[in-house]
């Protein structure tokens, strides 16, 4: 049988790093990727990659696809699917897509595992107070006997985490949550409490979520209904010393609101995210003891790529056996998928 035509459409330094020698092999035996296999395309205007996209029956994209739109359907009459190695398909797929009945995949769900498991991590340092501790350390150069004793409103046992949206990752933190002698708090306008019940959660309202909890994680989509949701005033409800930590993205806070919060020193925060995403080199948050900084890198870094690529492939092998996606992007959800 043969194989059906593809290409690849994502920023051509990705796909290397993306695919390994043995995922490449996979993804020859799958589809066909032309007379040039490895091209990858950036560009969908060119004489070179329209003539690729006239015969091409599903993308495979990534990080940097031009957008999928009229014009890019036009030059691919044939395009049935598009099978995406990331996260969130919002940056290239249109409406067009959706009338033209292509079939669409992401690898969000595999992208969900690092940024929990980074989430994860920041729920039990921060409650552990290891940024403070670090700095005590530091200067005193002591092992003092009595650092439980300094230390005591630290630790994991019977505190309260507050986890916003149950989404993809939000819902593997919960998960992940389940063998800790943690409460878990979620709030999320589409669930139950039934269902939050099932997760391991209890359904409560944002304020008191933020007005209750030790360490607030949030994983809302970032939608305009959601810009500035973590508001001024429910950053001014967090107990003293509580921790927020954002692995979304950074508009769903009001980050002046957070930055008086964290100079004042009342809470403590790990930004993976956050507004700009590049900070001005003169931002206090960069220097603050009592924040953790870091530049985007919750989701997949390094190996982590391979799970995406992997999961991609193994959705491709489904579409080429004419088997349903397992993990399908839905119209009727656009508006409330990051």
């Amino acid at each position: 049988m043969s194989r059906p035509l593809a290409a690849l459409a994502m920023r051509p330094a990705v796909a290397p790093v993306l695919f390994d020698a043995g995922a490449r092999r996979r993804l020859n035996g799958l589809v066909d990727l032309g007379p040039d296999p490895d091209l990858v395309l950036d560009e969908f205007d060119s004489p070179r990659a329209r003539s690729v996209l006239a015969g091409v029956e599903v993308l495979v994209t990534g990080w940097g696809c031009p957008l999928l739109d009229e014009a890019l359907l036009h030059h691919a009459p044939r395009l049935r699917a598009v099978v995406h190695t990331a996260g969130t398909v919002k940056n290239h797929v249109t409406e067009a897509c959706w009338r033209r009945g292509l079939q669409i995949t992401s690898a969000a769900g595999a992208n969900a595992v690092p940024v929990a498991e980074y989430t994860l991590a920041a729920i039990l340092f921060s409650n552990k107070q290891v940024l403070a501790t670090r700095d005590g350390y530091r200067r005193t150069r002591e092992r003092a006997t009595d650092w439980h004793v300094r230390l005591a409103g630290a630790g994991n046992y019977r505190r309260r985490i507050g986890i916003v949206g149950a989404s993809r990752i939000g819902r593997r933190v919960v998960e992940l949550l389940r063998p800790f002698d943690l409460e878990v708090l979620l709030s999320d306008p589409f669930l139950d409490p039934d269902e939050a019940s099932r997760l391991g959660a209890r359904l409560v309202p944002l304020p008191e979520l933020f007005g209750s909890s030790d360490v607030v994680s949030v994983h809302a989509p970032w939608l305009r209904s959601t810009e500035g949701l973590v508001s001024r005033s429910l950053l001014g409800s967090m107990p003293d010393g509580a921790t927020l930590i954002n692995t979304a993205r950074g508009a769903l806070v009001d980050q002046p609101a957070l930055e008086r919060e964290l100079v004042s020193g009342r809470l403590n925060a790990v930004l993976d995210v956050t507004t700009p995403d590049l900070l001005p080199s003169g931002s206090p948050l960069y220097d603050l003891p009592n924040v953790l900084l870091t530049p985007h890198i919750a989701g997949s870094m390094g190996g982590e790529l391979h799970r995406m690529a992997d999961f991609a492939l193994d959705e491709l092998e489904r579409w080429t056996r004419g088997v349903p996606f397992v993990d399908p992007v839905h119209p009727d959800a656009w508006d409330r998928t990051a």
